[in-house]
């Protein structure tokens, strides 16, 4: 008998031992991969940033569902405005009984686009003249694929993918603010309906320089939920975003806190500083405003520039660095030329123009002059020879036109960002760089100052 149980305890015990031995194998197979964090993390922060903005919106910002605001000129607070604009921001609510309703003047002789995205960022809609050449004005409906709203005849119906987008309307304002501004105010958005629109998910506001860390992913299944991803092949993105809210429940959660904070949030901050095509010092994006399955360009754009639009628009080329790879300090002064052969204004068939934002926040740098951005309009002196310095200085340098002076602040890093609204093949190719920043009393070859287009 002795024999017997002892011989059944060695055995239970072997079994235990073995099962133990399996749960501990499967807890190391099923655990999640750091790489893994830090790709659903880049994947999801794209998300969460759109949905920070949503949130400061209302709360904030005075937006309310269905009700257009038009702000004034220079009025908007997100990462790299368009101070060549007058902007009207609204957040458009739809269900399968209500579409809302766009209004339109009719608009000649300079820019506009009203643009929608949706909850990932992506630009879902453009309407202008160029999508819409036989409707350029007038009425507009945004519904739902499923809306059983009954339109007028003159009436052109735009579908949009989910039941919250965000709209930006540009209207240039050119030489005649005055009028641009005249224009914008006649741009109506109302409802034809009361949607039913799902509570925004609540998650914690974060600021650019302190990313979050893994609280972002206990209410994850909710936040994935709110809004789908149009972009193909985001599943399993999703599966991992998922699993890493399951395992923070557990003894996990401070080894998945601690990759995000040491491995994750320092990738994308590279990932930022790296974005894109470099040429000449600028960065330009291979894909902007639609991503595709690039959601680290999505995410990346996101972070620094909120509400981009997409490239058959607008090109945009960043830069923090000068011709020589150095970061911009604002207590230096820089020179960008551009050959007489390929002003700005030639590579464009709307505007040009740059601005100068700071590298927290991307938000535009108060200065002495009140002046934020230069452009097509901005009374520029060209050189003797035809080409067209730039300056970029904290204090004007002597020997370079005033009208010519972008300020910057003293002692600290910035951006400039360079936009061509209505590109050129060139630009539109990537093929494009703009002129480098170079340092005055600096040295850089006399060829490598101006722009450059590959072959």
């Amino acid at each position: 008998m002795w024999q017997w149980s002892k011989c059944v305890f060695v055995f239970v015990l072997t079994a235990s031992l073995f099962a133990g031995s399996a749960v501990i194998a499967a807890d190391k197979t099923d655990r999640i991969s750091d790489k893994d964090v830090v790709d659903a993390y880049t994947y999801y922060l794209g998300r969460l940033l759109v949905l920070r903005q949503e949130h400061l919106d209302f709360r904030d910002e005075g937006l309310r569902w269905n009700k257009i605001i038009h702000r004034s000129v220079g009025g908007v607070k997100w990462a790299n405005p368009n101070l060549d604009v007058a902007y009207s921001e609204a957040w458009v609510g739809l269900d399968k009984n209500s579409c809302t309703m766009l209004e339109i003047p009719k608009i000649t002789g300079r820019y506009y686009t009203i643009q929608t995205l949706n909850g990932w960022g992506e630009t879902t809609s453009n309407i202008n003249e160029r999508t819409f050449p036989r409707h350029a004005s007038g009425k507009f409906a945004y519904c739902l694929p499923d809306s059983t709203v009954a339109l007028g005849p003159d009436v052109q119906k735009v579908v949009l993918p989910s039941a919250k987008s965000r709209i930006l309307a540009r209207v240039e304002l050119g030489l005649d603010p005055a009028q641009a501004v005249a224009l914008q105010k006649e741009i109506k958005l109302y409802a034809t309906g009361t949607p039913v629109l799902p509570k925004t998910v609540v998650t914690p506001i974060f600021t650019n320089k302190n990313l979050p860390g893994i609280a972002v992913f206990d209410n994850a299944s909710a936040v994935l939920a709110s809004e789908a991803d149009i972009n193909p092949g985001m599943d399993e993105l999703q599966v991992k975003v998922r699993a890493i809210q399951d395992a923070a429940k557990g003894t996990e959660r401070n080894r998945l806190n601690e990759v995000i904070r040491k491995r994750a949030i320092p990738d994308f901050v590279s990932q930022f500083a790296k974005f894109g095509t470099v040429g000449n010092g600028w960065h330009y994006p291979k894909v902007v405003g639609n991503y595709g399955s690039d959601y680290r360009a999505r995410t990346v754009v996101n972070f620094g520039g909120i509400w981009a639009n997409n490239s058959k628009e607008v090109i945009y080329y960043k830069t923090h660095t000068d011709g020589q790879s150095i970061e911009l300090n604002g207590s230096n002064a820089y020179t960008m030329t551009f050959p007489k052969d390929q002003l700005p204004q030639s590579l464009v068939r709307y505007f040009w123009s740059v601005i100068v934002v700071d590298a927290e926040k991307f938000q535009v740098v108060p200065n002495s002059l009140n002046r934020y951005n230069l452009n097509n309009h901005s009374s520029l002196r060209t050189n003797a020879d035809g080409s067209l310095t730039l300056v970029f200085a904290n204090k004007l340098p002597s020997g370079y036109a005033q009208t010519n002076w972008l300020p910057t602040p003293a002692g600290k890093n910035y951006h400039l960002t360079l936009r061509f609204y209505g590109p050129a093949k060139e630009l539109e190719s990537g093929r494009y760089f703009p002129p480098p920043l170079v340092k005055v009393g600096g040295s850089l070859a006399k060829a490598d100052r101006n722009s450059t287009i590959l072959k």
